[in-house]
């Protein structure tokens, strides 16, 4: 039986947590983690989960009706909800919980009165330069996931002329290196020990890093044995151009900041 009630995974974008849900969901053991709070907006998560209010229009009768349906779709049949966050909509999702819980005096107290007995995953990518170059590609192509097969699981937008952008490049760097802070910060402040996988750990290794997480989240960890990652790879020659042209331009170390 299953240690938590509840996993959160605090990331990043372009840091592997695609891969990671996916591992995860492939099991049928524990939920099926996703960003169901991505938009900070009470519209977006009545348009995720597809709820007509009607006549209720208490905001704590709203999000009754919108976590309930979180935990609905995020467990399956499984006894295990699995969300993952990201720092733009944290801020705003655990406001909200701030509505649903007031007696609470703590982010934690407030998830763990919602959501019960929650593990707190960190998922973070060490090499913050391939991390922001991910990111451009990802805003230029519009392409952000590709199965192993090659073809497409998520498009944005249309595809554009690939551009190398030092300054944008600069920019996701160090909002990437704002948002590892933010996670620490806030773990430190909740009083959080979170269970800590790399993206590096992750992409080279993904049956034994989801064994790993399994088995801290109390499953069984042969369930890992034969999971295929669902999602590939992208990056390429272009992406490593990208990042060695960076590297040379700054004298840039992820150390160094």
């Amino acid at each position: 039986m299953a240690k938590f009630n509840s996993y959160f995974i605090c990331t990043s974008p372009r840091s592997g947590s695609t891969l990671l849900c996916s591992l995860l969901a492939t099991t049928g053991l524990c939920g099926y983690p996703e960003s169901y709070f991505h938009d900070p907006s009470i519209d977006s998560w009545l348009e995720e989960f597809e709820i007509s209010p009607g006549s209720i229009t208490g905001d704590k009768e709203i999000l009754r009706l919108i976590f309930d349906a979180a935990r609905s779709k995020g467990s399956r049949s499984t006894n295990i909800f699995g969300l993952r966050l990201q720092r733009p909509s944290a801020e705003y999702f655990f406001k909200q919980l701030g509505v649903m819980h007031p007696d609470q005096d703590t982010d934690k107290h407030r998830i763990e009165a919602e959501f019960d007995n929650v593990c707190y995953i960190y998922l973070n990518r060490e090499d913050k330069i391939n991390q922001a170059v991910s990111l451009l590609k990802a805003e230029q192509t519009g392409l952000w996931h590709v199965a192993p097969d090659g073809s497409e699981l998520e498009r944005l937008s249309a595809p554009q002329p690939l551009r190398y952008d030092a300054a944008a490049v600069k920019r996701y760097v160090l909002e990437l290196i704002d948002s590892d802070r933010f996670w620490i910060d806030w773990f430190k402040h909740e009083k959080i020990k979170p269970y800590r996988i790399t993206y590096e750990e992750l992409s080279s290794n993904p049956e034994r890093i989801l064994r790993s997480v399994l088995i801290h989240l109390g499953i069984d960890g042969d369930a890992a044995i034969g999971v295929e990652p669902g999602v590939a790879k992208m990056s390429d020659s272009v992406s490593r151009e990208w990042a060695a042209r960076f590297r040379s331009q700054y004298e840039y170390t992820d150390a160094s900041v």
